[in-house]
Order: C-alpha cells, then sequence, then structure tokens
C-alpha cells in the first residue's frame, strides 16, 4: 500500500465527499484513560486530522449496522453500539457532514491500521489507528483534530457532550 501526496489526498477526498451533505456515523471508545482516534489524510490544509473512528452511512444500512462496519473497517475491532450521545454537523467547506456519535463497547478483535473502501488500495488515507491521551489530542493545533474537542478540557467532557454541536 502506497501513501498518498497531500495533494492527491485532499484531491480524492474532495471528488468523493466534496460539495454534498454526508451522514456520518462515529463511536467514542476509551480504554484507561485513552481515546481511540484515526489519523487521516486529506481532510483539511494540513497533513494530519484526527477524528474518533467512524464513517459515511450508506443508503439502506441501519445506523447501528453502519457504525459497526465502520469500526471493523478503519479498526479492526467488533463492537456494540451503545447509546447516541451527540450529534455534530462538521463544516469545513466544501466538506459538511452530520455526524452521529455513539458510546461503544469493544466485543472482539484486535487494533489495526484499516482501510478506507471507497479509496484505491494504493490511495489510502487512513495513516494511523492509536490510543491518545486528551493531553496529547489536545497538544495537536486546533486544524489537526476533530471539532468536538474544542470545548472539552478532559475525556470525562468528551463523553458528556449531549445535543447538537455545530462547527
Amino acid at each position: 500500500m502506497t501513501t498518498l501526496t497531500e495533494d492527491k489526498a485532499r484531491t480524492e477526498v474532495l471528488k468523493l465527499y466534496g460539495n454534498r451533505l454526508r451522514l456520518r456515523v462515529c463511536g467514542l471508545h476509551c480504554e484507561g484513560d485513552r481515546l481511540l482516534m484515526v489519523r487521516h489524510r486529506g481532510i483539511n490544509q494540513s497533513d494530519t486530522f484526527w477524528c474518533p473512528p467512524g464513517g459515511g452511512l450508506q443508503f439502506g444500512e441501519a445506523t447501528r449496522e453502519g457504525l459497526i462496519r465502520e469500526f471493523d473497517e478503519e479498526t479492526g475491532l467488533k463492537i456494540e453500539v451503545g447509546d447516541l450521545l451527540f450529534v455534530n454537523e462538521f463544516r469545513e467547506p466544501p466538506l459538511h457532514a452530520l455526524e452521529l456519535f455513539f458510546e461503544i463497547r469493544v466485543i472482539g478483535g484486535f487494533v489495526r491500521q484499516g482501510v478506507d473502501p471507497e479509496m484505491g488500495l494504493d490511495d489510502q488515507i487512513i495513516e494511523e489507528v492509536r490510543f491518545m491521551s486528551f493531553d496529547e489530542i489536545k497538544s495537536y493545533p486546533p486544524d489537526e483534530v476533530h471539532t468536538l474537542f474544542q470545548g472539552c478540557r478532559s475525556l470525562d467532557d468528551v463523553f458528556a457532550l449531549r445535543g447538537f454541536l455545530a462547527s
């Protein structure tokens, strides 16, 4: 598997997801004091974008089934989907998504760097999957981590988010 250049990654992301509204399902999973995060390329102008695992819901797919599929594709983990915690509106034009964030529980598998099936094997944008402390997440510039972390001071704050968030 080869790595895309930053410009090519951004072009591929915009071609697939730009200038349309997407519905995404995302999951929050902690082990100890660390949150599972995925690093993507091509989401923003920098070479790094960290966010919890998740992705686009497919037409006709149940929400929970979509999140189970996304976790398996991106992280190799088998999960059970818990409660809906909050909805986030992600707007970084030309990207626009409504994201449903759920609490999840791991029931099997091992953490690994997965793939984005919408991308070819030589065009993957998932660069890394790992558990990160809250301090590590907050050490990145704000444009390199998901906006859900902006108003939070701890992982407890992240898991306490409720309702509708707009970025």
